[in-house]
């Protein structure tokens, strides 16, 4: 269903929780970090444990990965150079990738490509004896995008889909509209909301005419038959951003006008946090 609640209403009474009342009512569904860079490196630990004992037992790895959050990536390049954790046996599939006005996507060199930002992040810094081999790593683009689901199914399915929550709920680029449960690797066009809060975050200076309006995404159709799911929520800036959307997550209705709230029905989902997203906003509306 697309939207049932009056979600100003809802809003408004889950943003009177104190930040007390929050943790309790979220249980085992959350976890809150003291900082940002401690949820980075709880995610980084959580991917370097995962596949030591993949590894261990002969088996694949197989993730959904973020470009955002992304402070994980150093701490994680650190654990498996530091505990020789061998990255051969891995599959990683990026969530994301942003696309110009006729469909095709950023290229590496495009500056604010997500694949660029993983290269110069992590993936060209590996060493090549403990390296993923770079035709596991996939970024959705036009030339693969009809063939992802399948190749994650060929695959086996995903073990853990890793991600970030935005402003509107979104899970990857899968903006609020109906049917977003259901659905696949695709081209999208990105909602007002997502834009803004992106340009305020890229360093753009906010340049909301020449940020990119389209982009590729895996569907919620793989993030939710993910056998785990792991998300970090926080504000991340100065800005209290994430606050109400954390709310929304954990408690509030279900929905596909905040997609963020369909991995409830998921059997094995946490949200990470810190303190600073779990408190009041300082103005109730």
């Amino acid at each position: 269903m697309y939207a049932t609640a009056d979600r100003a209403m809802e809003i408004r009474k889950l943003q009177k929780l104190s930040s007390r009342e929050l943790i309790k009512k979220a249980g085992k569904w959350m976890e809150v970090f003291n900082t940002c860079d401690d949820i980075h490196r709880r995610i980084a630990e959580d991917m370097a444990a995962f596949i030591k004992s993949q590894n261990r037992k002969g088996e694949k790895t197989r993730f959904i990965l973020p470009v955002g959050p992304v402070g994980q990536y150093p701490f994680f390049l650190e654990l498996v150079r530091r505990d020789k954790i061998s990255l051969k046996n891995c599959w990683f599939f990026y969530m994301d990738e942003y696309a110009d006005s006729s469909g095709i996507a950023f290229p590496p060199s495009h500056p604010l490509s997500f694949q660029g930002e993983m290269k110069k992040l992590w993936i060209d810094r590996q060493d090549k004896k403990l390296a993923i081999p770079q035709e596991q790593i996939f970024f959705p683009n036009e030339k693969n995008v009809h063939l992802l689901a399948e190749g994650i199914n060929r695959l086996g399915g995903i073990d853990i889909c890793f991600g970030g929550v935005g402003i509107h709920g979104h899970l990857a680029f899968n903006e609020p509209e109906p049917r977003v449960e259901k659905s696949g690797p695709r081209l999208v066009y990105l909602n007002d909301y997502t834009t803004t809060i992106n340009a305020i975050r890229s360093k753009v200076g906010g340049n909301l005419e020449g940020f990119p309006r389209k982009a590729y995404t895996l569907g919620m159709d793989q993030i939710l038959g993910a056998r785990k799911i792991r998300l970090a929520c926080r504000n991340g800036i100065a800005l209290d951003w994430a606050n109400t959307v954390l709310r929304l997550a954990l408690l509030g209705e279900i929905g596909e006008d905040y997609p963020c709230t369909l991995v409830r029905k998921h059997k094995d989902y946490i949200i990470y946090t810190d303190k600073n997203t779990v408190a009041q906003p300082e103005i109730i509306l």
